[in-house]
């Protein structure tokens, strides 16, 4: 069974994708039948309104009518999720699961890549053998967390919030109790009630990042754009490798009028050699020897034994370390170059060489390592990172990657 995974963590289309004005899909070859169209726009308003349950029949009429209309495949797919909140019977619920994973692979392949097919088909994708989702281990606490999802699902939210509070009591760190209370009182739009809740998340488990990214949309449903920023910033570095907060951090971009820097180093290969094998002086440049000392010191940890030294119980994978040491020597060559007049220009005219130069001089090398370069080797050493520099990953997305909002 899945833990401390829920599906609103990815279900609900949050505030900022739907502000900006993301495509919602292609709805691609509609019938043009009056009848049909009236059904469509019915199911279409209850859906929108969260009325999923009582849009469901209706779009299971529109699918099975038109099986290419990918918008009603995504919002079948959305409802079977939410129906199966409401099931007993965890080996259906798991089933209507697994439907509504096939019904976003229909629409997929029809290109729809709406926010809310993206969101919820990554949660779907990470479901168990079972289908199950479990939010804890004591069967008191599972029992209220199912009941106060399947209330939540019924829009029962008095019923869902006393689950929740209930599940609380006897468990004070269940993080999803503490989400979905001020989901809960988000959908009910008492935001200062949500965002207390929000922030109890968040003091639960500051490494999971939900908690930030649904406090951003609230905070920009009430206009406060700068809020929103610092939420999805922490968000980014509570789970970097989560595809659902870069989609919206590009929303809240978008709705700000700026874009989410990509910040890359691109670091030249090595330089043309001769016939003989060695490299050509005259084709040497001073700014290419920085690039050298970054490739000696990747070949040290590769194939000197350095990564032996430091992870003796692991085989050799990419780590920050090896890549932080390399881009540290490549900006240390750079900056004695930099400092002499002969070569101060060639160092400035070179936009690798000025980028890494702004990483080292701000003391960020491994915060961009671990964003910008994180292959599955790399990734393992962000947990430990981020335990103690924490600061210092915020102030890498704040300067370099979230750019800020000019209102």
């Amino acid at each position: 069974m899945m833990e401390l995974t829920n599906v609103r963590r990815y279900l609900a289309v949050a505030f900022l994708l739907q502000l900006c004005g993301l495509p919602p899909g292609h709805s691609q070859q509609i019938p043009p039948d009056a009848a049909y169209a009236g059904k469509r726009q019915k199911a279409l308003e209850l859906f929108q309104q969260g009325k999923r349950l009582e849009a469901l029949p209706l779009l299971e009429e529109l699918v099975k009518a038109n099986p290419k209309d990918d918008e009603s495949l995504v919002d079948l797919a959305a409802s079977l999720v939410d129906h199966a909140a409401t099931l007993t019977d965890q080996q259906a619920a798991g089933q209507e699961r697994f439907r509504a994973r096939d019904l976003l692979d229909q629409a997929w392949k029809l290109g729809n890549t709406s926010p809310l097919a993206m969101n919820l088909s990554q949660f779907l994708q990470q479901l168990p053998a079972s289908g199950a989702i479990e939010f804890s281990k004591n069967p008191q606490v599972e029992n209220l967390m199912q009941a106060g999802e399947a209330a939540f699902a019924r829009r029962d939210f008095d019923e869902a919030l006393k689950n929740y509070a209930q599940a609380l009591e006897r468990e004070p760190t269940n993080y999803s109790a503490a989400l979905f209370s001020g989901n809960t009182y988000d959908r009910q739009n008492n935001f200062a009630k949500a965002a207390e809740w929000y922030q109890r998340a968040i003091q639960i488990d500051r490494n999971i990042e939900t908690a930030y990214r649904y406090y951003a949309d609230l905070l920009a449903k009430q206009d406060d754009l700068a809020g929103a920023r610092k939420q999805l910033i922490q968000a980014a570095v509570a789970e970097p490798y989560n595809r659902a907060i870069w989609r919206e951090l590009h929303a809240w971009a978008k709705l700000s009028g700026l874009q989410i820097n990509m910040v890359y180093v691109s670091i030249p290969p090595p330089d043309d050699k001769s016939a003989d094998g060695k490299v050509d002086s005259l084709q040497k440049s001073a700014v290419s020897s920085a690039w050298d000392a970054y490739r000696a010191i990747r070949a040290q940890w590769q194939q000197g034994g350095e990564f032996a030294k430091r992870f003796p119980q692991e085989s050799y994978r990419h780590s920050l370390a090896e890549e932080s040491d390399a881009l540290k020597a490549a900006a240390t060559r750079l900056v004695d170059l930099r400092e002499k007049p002969a070569t101060a220009a060639l160092v400035a005219q070179d936009l690798a060489a000025t980028q890494l130069l702004k990483l080292f001089d701000a003391g960020l090398i491994e915060p961009y390592v671990l964003f910008s370069l994180g292959d599955a080797g790399i990734a393992k050493d962000y947990a430990a990172y981020r335990e103690n520099n924490r600061s210092k990953l915020e102030n890498y997305m704040d300067q370099f990657v979230v750019p800020m909002p000019s209102h």
